[in-house]
């Protein structure tokens, strides 16, 4: 796996300590991050503002990705290799688990083809699936 510094020069992104310590957190956590983890977790190194104008640079350049969550809040995920500055590619499930609340992507399984009535023009798809994680479901055994 590609370290923050490699990820920054690949999007042809300027290291700050910043984006490095926000890059470092994604890389550490393997599910979709809320803009309050985010902000937790660095309050003491970066105001909001920073926070906010990373974040906003990470998914204009396709470093990240946003996420819906079922209760109409906002996660941050990792991009794939596919993702870019012209284009996201992450037309994949998101499972978020019922018990410990995390969302992950699940990369390998698509959104199904869906055909929209005439008229309508497609921008991007998302699909939230719930329930339990492996990690809860072992431990609900």
């Amino acid at each position: 796996m590609k370290g923050e510094g490699q990820i920054l020069k690949d999007f042809k992104l300027r290291e700050t300590i910043s984006r490095s310590a926000i890059l470092k957190m994604f890389l550490r956590k393997p599910f979709a991050l809320s803009y309050t983890d985010i902000e937790t977790e660095v309050e003491s190194e970066f105001d909001r503002v920073t926070v906010y104008r990373t974040l906003k640079t990470f998914v204009d350049k396709g470093v990240v990705h946003k996420v819906l969550d079922d209760g109409g809040g906002l996660k941050y995920a990792l991009c794939n290799s596919l993702c870019n500055i012209a284009e996201h590619h992450h037309e994949h499930v998101h499972f978020k688990c019922t018990i410990c609340e995390q969302t992950s992507c699940l990369e390998d399984v698509n959104i199904p083809e869906i055909t929209l009535p005439s008229g309508y023009l497609p921008k991007e798809m998302n699909l939230l699936i719930q329930g339990k994680c492996p990690k809860c479901a072992k431990t609900m055994v």
